[in-house]
């Protein structure tokens, strides 16, 4: 799933590469775009084929894991792209084979009277994630119960918005209701950082250990933002995370006391830590 480090990239590249190119043709790809396609505008706008047809694409913004796209403003016409799993995007030129999981195809013409077209695409070999059109974003699912980002939130905030929660403390960091942007893998990397096991219970941590937890959100996300800029270039389709200490790296050698790594799949969602640097957990498992 890309998370916040990924789609910051994806954001920085857009801007630079497709704000101001206006949008010369939509085409939902079947069968996967079918899936993935939820017109909400089309009983007032007419869909998306025809709607978005001579639209600028004004913004590219990213809240949560959500990708945000502002083709109109006054009023609002947006693509709000949930990725979720296995859902890409990819800059391409016109001609460049397609991957046969694309479900979606932008056709964007260079602003300013230039020649050039360009494509953007949106691939998904699982067809799990959606493609929202809509004048609001509240009326996409799960869009407006997201907590605050995750590079934003203080210490203090922290701290309050975690008090309600009483179960594993991965399992609150990847709710977005408590903060936006994690997801299964940068959590395993910041709870690592922190020295926290995954499985702890909230109310078993203590003040220092919850400092610890916030400031290792912090500098993981922002460290990986780096990489991930260095790594992906203009590549958006990419997901570089070579450079992750434990996610999914069973059976290696924890980059920081040496022990072997440890994986626990469970709830569909793989959790890999170190038992030695991270302690405390009680459940059985690599």
């Amino acid at each position: 799933m890309p998370e916040l480090p990924e789609l910051d990239i994806v954001c920085e590249v857009l801007e630079r590469r497709a704000i101001g190119w206006t949008v010369a043709g939509v085409e939902i790809v079947q069968p996967g775009g079918a899936i993935v396609v939820r017109d909400l505008a089309a009983a007032n706008t007419g869909p998306l084929t025809t709607a978005a047809v001579g639209l600028r694409l004004e913004s590219v913004r990213r809240r949560g894991k959500f990708l945000v796209f502002g083709l109109r403003s006054e009023p609002d016409y947006l693509l709000v792209i949930n990725p979720k799993l296995s859902g890409r995007l990819q800059l391409a030129q016109p001609g460049e084979k397609r991957r046969k999981d694309t479900c979606l195809v932008l056709t964007l013409a260079a602003p300013g009277g230039a020649e050039g077209t360009l494509e953007l695409r949106y691939f998904d070999p699982k067809t799990m994630g959606q493609i929202y059109a809509t004048g609001d974003p509240a009326r996409v699912p799960d869009y407006a119960e997201m907590g605050p980002e995750a590079l934003a939130i203080s210490l203090e905030e922290f701290k309050q918005r975690l008090r309600p929660f009483r179960g594993e403390i991965k399992g609150i960091l990847i709710r977005s209701a408590f903060v936006a942007g994690i997801g299964n893998a940068y959590a395993d990397e910041i709870l690592w950082a922190a020295q926290v096991h995954p499985y702890r219970k909230r109310t078993t941590l203590g003040a220092d250990e919850i400092a610890r937890l916030h400031a290792a959100m912090r500098a993981t996300l922002l460290e990986a933002r780096d990489l991930v800029r260095a790594e992906m270039g203009d590549a958006i389709h990419l997901k570089p995370r070579d450079f992750m200490k434990v996610h999914l790296r069973a059976g290696q050698a924890c980059p920081r006391c040496g022990n072997v790594i440890s994986e626990i799949s469970a709830n569909q969602r793989i959790t890999s830590f170190c038992r030695t640097c991270q302690p405390g957990g009680l459940i059985k498992g690599m």
